[in-house]
């Protein structure tokens, strides 16, 4: 199979070797408006991806196995686009086209390694969140006419209504449009930002320790500075996957997949409340890919990918949930559990006779009024085991 980039330009735009290979295909899938851009003198049947398109491709690369197959992908396939799907299933040789990352930058004088990029095509535009900081360049993918509009009031809500957008859209095509204008935009689009704070806007870090009060709690939540030194005791890795076992609030994974975007997150929570707030604080802070897990450990583990990092915050004390944890985890993973109670320390030493590990006494000292003075008021300690699983 091979997959040919093609730009709003369409066939004028193609090099000779990707001109070459739709010559002498047999047949070529694409969208609707990418088969529309294809002359007459290409003969190939043309067949049109069907919806929901994943779940269709292993049927059509069965249909088409005996036949010169050629798909038709926008820009540079392996850039948010078909070619990195196609290739879970077959063997594809790319004929790349510059990518609308790479247009955009060329108009707006944009040192391509120096902007974020964020996916809106079929993926929540909440995404946005995490990489909203004042001075970055940001540029925003869409297949909507609505995503300008729409990127244009997350910023005002976050307090980034400061920041400069421009639209650019039908990029390489002779319908290109760039310009400050947000609506009546073409599906085919392109949103750029430049970040500007308003003043008191919320600074939101990547690094672990976000304010308590950025998060929508009802006090069951692992307090700011005992998630920072939780969440570095996880260490995470891009591409990583945490069970956050008792997520309560949802700090601690949504922190962990705030710290790249590659990181992911299974949050399981047994209280219906507290799993709506999860999903809400997860969208807010710009992880809108955190999985929910609603149901209470063990069982609720029964059939989930295994974790290179679990974290116990929440159910310490059920029956089986240590050992549940233990097993599914990966080789050479991280297992960090805290304990608050007399009762949930003597499991959590228990289990570090078991497995070994480190244990550390957290205690947090916070400055208050006492009286017409000022005085230290501990908070609860937290007694912190974290072990490695050997590798086999």
């Amino acid at each position: 199979m091979t997959v040919i980039g093609i730009g709003a330009d369409g066939v004028a735009g193609l090099s000779p070797a990707a001109r070459a290979e739709l010559d002498r295909a047999e047949v070529v899938l694409g969208s609707a408006r990418q088969l529309d851009l294809l002359p007459d003198e290409v003969t190939a049947e043309r067949v049109t991806w069907p919806s929901p398109l994943v779940p269709a491709i292993p049927g059509l690369l069965d249909r088409y196995r005996d036949r010169a197959l050629c798909v038709l992908a926008s820009g540079d396939p392996m850039f948010h686009g078909i070619g990195t799907t196609l290739g879970r299933f077959t063997e594809v040789r790319v004929v790349p086209h510059p990518s609308s990352l790479s247009l955009a930058c060329a108009r707006l004088g944009w040192a391509v390694e120096e902007v974020a990029v964020v996916s809106a095509v079929a993926r929540p535009l909440a995404r946005l969140h995490a990489v909203l900081h004042p001075g970055r360049r940001v540029l925003v993918l869409s297949s909507d006419g609505s995503t300008p509009a729409a990127v244009v009031a997350l910023l005002r809500d976050r307090g980034f209504g400061a920041s400069k957008v421009t639209v650019l859209a039908e990029l390489g095509g002779p319908g290109e449009r760039i310009g400050a204008d947000v609506d009546g935009v073409s599906p085919l689009n392109v949103v750029a930002i430049e970040c500007v704070a308003d003043p008191g806007a919320r600074r939101l870090p990547r690094v672990p320790g976000l304010p308590d009060d950025v998060y929508e709690h009802d006090g069951q939540i692992t307090k700011r500075e005992v998630r920072a030194v939780t969440v570095s005791s996880l260490a995470p890795e891009p591409g990583q996957l945490l069970w956050d076992v008792g997520a309560g609030s949802g700090s601690v994974g949504i922190e962990w997949a705030r710290t790249h975007p590659a990181c992911r997150v299974i949050a399981v929570e047994p209280r219906e409340d507290r799993a709506d707030r999860v999903v809400r604080n997860a969208a807010a802070l710009g992880v809108p890919g955190l999985v929910l897990v609603r149901g209470a450990a063990p069982e609720a583990l029964a059939g989930l990918e295994a974790p290179d990092a679990v974290f116990v915050g929440g159910g310490v004390t059920a029956e089986g949930v240590l050992p549940a944890c233990w097993a599914a985890l990966r080789p050479g993973g991280r297992m960090v559990v805290n304990a608050v109670t007399l009762e949930s320390e003597v499991l959590v030493a228990r289990w570090h006779a078991e497995v070994g590990g480190t244990l550390t006494r957290l205690s947090v000292g916070r400055a208050g009024p006492v009286g017409g003075f000022t005085g230290w008021r501990q908070a609860m300690p937290v007694t912190q085991l974290v072990a490695t699983k050997e590798r086999a």
